[in-house]
């Protein structure tokens, strides 16, 4: 098995510098149509657009940029990198992976840009392997993982594959790492948004019980767990949650007041 490293084929591949507009002349943004693109899903990625809208068009543009063949989206859920979206992917691309397991292999750190790199052969390289379900045999020779990464923390990845063995060139690493880092503050804040909402949602739907538990308590003449013990045989029942067995006793005594 012969694997290379794409650290030497560009000047900072495993750490590709995020890209600034204040790095660029204006004539020579108004002509990099990449750059171009790249502005346009930065700007859609700071407007909270819809995750799966961001994941197919990274996975577009980087296909794009680099020249590589295909593109797939990996994103941390829970403990486990979920594939998400593709451009022309490989078919045996696994729909999930271990985080850990990507991280031990691959022996990432917060500060690598670039999760695995290599250029020759690469469909024996058991850091490439470890994203696909079957042998690759010589599918492929260009394999490239570029992370996605929030507050040090792994949270997806980039991945390319090419049967040419080739690199793209320093610039369009440069691209897609800067797509990895907003991409990978998107999907934390998505993440701890989706978590706020839960728990406002449980904290709600523990006062709604609470007080359906005191409406029974008063009307029935029953002990507190007695109570509890008849919300969860009546959402048994009625295959409804708790929620909503107690906002139906809720309304049923707010609307006995109204009378």
């Amino acid at each position: 098995m012969t694997t290379t490293s794409w650290t030497g084929q560009t000047a900072n591949l495993r750490n590709p510098p995020i890209v600034t507009l204040r790095d660029r002349p204006a004539a020579e943004v108004r002509q990099d149509g990449d750059y171009a693109r790249l502005l346009q899903i930065a700007t859609r990625i700071s407007s909270a657009a819809p995750l799966d809208d961001m994941y197919n068009e990274i996975a577009e543009f980087a296909a794009a940029a680099a020249k590589f063949e295909s593109c797939g989206v990996c994103v941390a859920e829970g403990e486990s990198l979920i594939f998400r979206s593709a451009q022309s992917y490989h078919p045996e691309a696994l729909h999930r992976v271990k985080v850990q397991s990507v991280i031990d292999t691959t022996g990432w750190t917060s500060s690598n840009g670039v999760l695995v790199a290599a250029l020759e052969n690469a469909w024996a390289d058991p850091r490439a392997k470890l994203f696909f379900n079957h042998p690759l045999e010589d599918r492929f020779e260009s394999f490239l993982s570029i992370a996605m990464v929030s507050g040090g923390r792994l949270v997806g990845a980039i991945n390319l594959i090419d049967r040419s063995g080739k690199a793209p060139d320093e610039r369009a690493a440069a691209y897609i790492a800067t797509l990895g880092q907003l991409a990978g503050a998107e999907i934390e804040r998505a993440r701890l948004s989706a978590e706020n909402a839960q728990l406002a949602e449980r904290l709600e739907a523990r006062k709604i019980v609470e007080r359906a538990k005191g409406i029974l308590q008063r009307s029935l003449q029953m002990s507190e767990e007695d109570a509890y013990l008849t919300l969860q045989r009546e959402s048994r029942q009625r295959r409804k949650s708790m929620k909503e067995v107690a906002e139906a006793i809720v309304l049923s005594e707010d609307l006995k007041k109204k009378k």
